[in-house]
């Protein structure tokens, strides 16, 4: 019989949690209180692992974050331990994951390890690694408190073309620029690539010689970003902060690729340009006339669309209220909210107007079942529904 995992409330935890920019909230860590099924006894769906013990260890500040879209090579992390000034690095299972309209963030890996790189009051506190070892997600309050997720409450997720639910286990401040945590086991159920990523602690090492250091030892194949200091630069020269894009696992998310991007104060984003010429097109469908969406979407979107116009059902969908495919951008122009799915060019918004976010929507239900006859997920099925949005879940052949 799988272990049975009890943590405790603490810190005064409050529905709907705080914004990410409250005072103390850092400091700050909340824990479900509720008996935590630790998984089952089919090895396929239990995601226990081990809870670490006590923490005794010393804090590591985390620095700099090595990023890239495959699993890095053997022996990486200890070329990087001895790198001069470098006090402690760790190996880390990094992607982003589908909530929603966005994409958030996830971190997989040692949680003995891990522990070490995030904040005190999350490091020092127990709770929070045993949740996440019995299976849960630790979220980022901020995160948390824009997905309204309640604490103990179920984050749905989708990865590997279905659906995932995890339990919100706790809220904790982890490692900047990760929305959640949880252990290596989970992190493979969802598809997440093997120590794909690094997080180190320089100590008084000079952070851009360092970060030049490793990206030499890379090359193409991975992201060095700065966790210290996330500042946007100025447009025209070096332009804004750097970042990788890598949704998990599944034929969608290995067809579409990884992008680099910059980002910029406003909220906009640019993808690689070799990545966007690469896979990024536009063509005329019909209904909609000339999209712009990623590659491997366009056959699928066209092909429901004539099934559309064949069933007699054109008129159901509005041209002059398609609300686009390919928007590279975050989700309220906010960094801190995640990518728009859009940013990959693998969703459309139709008929926005009628459909807005929270309603069930006045979208016609047999359109809906062709969009999913031909590989569309459907935004209205969402616990916080988006019924305009249709995003690609799985790879269909054309007739």
């Amino acid at each position: 019989m799988p272990r049975r995992v009890v943590a405790f409330l603490i810190a005064g935890f409050v529905a709907g949690c705080g914004l990410a920019d409250e005072d103390g909230v850092r400091d700050r860590t909340d824990v479900a209180a509720a008996e935590v099924a630790a998984g089952s006894d089919d090895p396929d769906e239990a995601a226990e692992v081990a809870v670490p013990g006590e923490f005794d260890g010393e804090l590591h500040g985390p620095d700099l974050m090595v990023m890239g879209s495959e699993t890095l090579p053997d022996g990486f992390v200890d070329e990087v331990r001895e790198l001069a000034g470098v006090r402690a690095a760790a190996s880390l299972s990094v992607s982003s994951v589908a909530v929603g309209e966005r994409a958030i963030t996830v971190a997989g890996g040692d949680l003995g390890r891990i522990r070490a790189f995030t904040p005190e009051a999350t490091a020092t506190n127990d709770d929070v690694w045993e949740v996440i070892s019995a299976g849960d997600i630790a979220l980022e309050h901020g995160i948390g408190a824009d997905l309204d997720g309640p604490l103990g409450g179920a984050l749905d997720v989708r990865t590997r073309g279905m659906g995932m639910t995890l339990r919100i286990g706790a809220y904790a401040a982890t490692i900047p620029g990760v929305d959640g945590v949880v252990n290596e086991r989970r992190a493979g159920q969802l598809g997440i690539t093997r120590d794909n990523a690094v997080v180190l602690s320089a100590g008084r090492a000079e952070l851009v010689d360092l970060a030049e250091s490793i990206r030499s030892m890379t090359g193409e194949h991975a992201v060095v970003r700065s966790l210290a200091d996330e500042q946007d630069t100025v447009r025209g020269g070096e332009r804004g902060s750097r970042r990788l894009a890598n949704l998990s696992g599944g034929s969608v998310a290995e067809a579409v690729g990884s992008f680099r991007y910059r980002y910029f104060s406003d909220g906009t984003v640019e993808p690689d340009p070799d990545w966007v010429s690469a896979n990024i097109r536009t063509a005329r469908v019909p209904l909609l006339g000339r999209v712009t969406c990623h590659r491997v979407l366009l056959s699928q979107l066209r092909a429901a669309l004539e099934e559309i116009v064949e069933r007699g059902l054109a008129d159901a969908i509005d041209p002059a209220d398609y609300g686009g495919c390919y928007v590279p951008r975050f989700i309220g122009r906010d960094p801190a909210r995640g990518l728009s799915l859009h940013t990959w060019g693998i969703a459309v918004d139709i008929n926005v107007s009628t459909n807005q976010r929270g309603t069930p929507g006045e979208i016609d239900r047999d359109v809906v079942a062709i969009f999913q006859r031909w590989g569309f997920a459907w935004g209205g099925h969402w616990e916080w529904t988006d019924p305009m949005h249709f995003e690609l879940a799985r790879l269909v052949q054309p007739r």
